[in-house]
């Protein structure tokens, strides 16, 4: 989860941040229409991965803020384009970024847990709900690790979304307009978008086999086609 997630910007200084304050409330059922079954390796994962129609509507049953639609959507659009850079199923990534953080909203004292019992309830692929798991790692006492590049991914994107995000706060730019140059020098300074972990983001390049600078290159690339 974002740290970005965790905390709502200031539109007149993204570096000042307050936790978001939602009532609580119970999970909806989960939506009824999924993707279909396709042949190949992707087919055991997606035989119960919800639809992207589908995931979308779910995420605006628990999410409200638009922020945290906006996250979801950027980190959702670069795990997509993960997906295709490895070969791997390109839906499967993108509903696990886009669900990503599903619970944080009503339940940000204890996210993830929510979100990880209603993926198991709703037959959700065990290779997403260990992802959504490891992204929280150091946070709320999780310490999984993450296993698979699907894990990887995530954790090491859904942080540097944060700083994606606040650096257009200040530099009103698409993001495929953006210098890698630029976001690299920002999150070296720990004095912007502060609250944003780092080392989070640096454990999650470190797993998926990519250096910090083509990461940041290839969320350029990914968040191009992003308004």
């Amino acid at each position: 989860m974002c740290s970005v997630g965790k905390w709502v910007f200031c539109r007149e200084n993204p570096s000042e941040s307050r936790l978001p304050r939602r009532a609580r409330a119970k999970p909806r059922p989960p939506p009824r229409l999924f993707a279909r079954h396709s042949g190949g390796l992707h087919q055991a994962a997606r035989m119960t991965l919800p639809a992207r129609d589908a995931a979308i509507g779910l995420l605006h049953q628990h999410v409200q803020d638009e922020y945290q639609r906006l996250h979801a959507v950027m980190v959702a659009t670069a795990m997509e384009g993960y997906a295709a850079q490895y070969g791997e199923d390109p839906a499967l990534w993108y509903v696990t970024g886009l669900l990503h953080d599903l619970d944080f909203e009503q339940h940000p004292d204890t996210h993830p847990a929510p979100s990880l019992g209603w993926f198991k309830e709703w037959g959700y692929p065990d290779s997403m709900i260990h992802a959504v798991e490891a992204h929280a790692y150091g946070y709320h006492g999780y310490t999984t690790l993450p296993q698979t590049k699907l894990a990887a991914a995530l954790v090491a994107t859904d942080e540097l979304c944060g700083i994606f995000y606040a650096y257009r706060k200040m530099n009103p730019v698409r993001y495929g307009e953006m210098k890698p140059s630029s976001i690299r020098k920002k999150f070296k300074d720990p004095t912007f978008a502060a609250k944003i972990d780092r080392s989070t983001i640096q454990l999650g390049c470190d797993k998926l086999g990519v250096t910090l600078e083509d990461h940041i290159a290839n969320l350029v690339r990914f968040l191009a086609p992003l308004p």
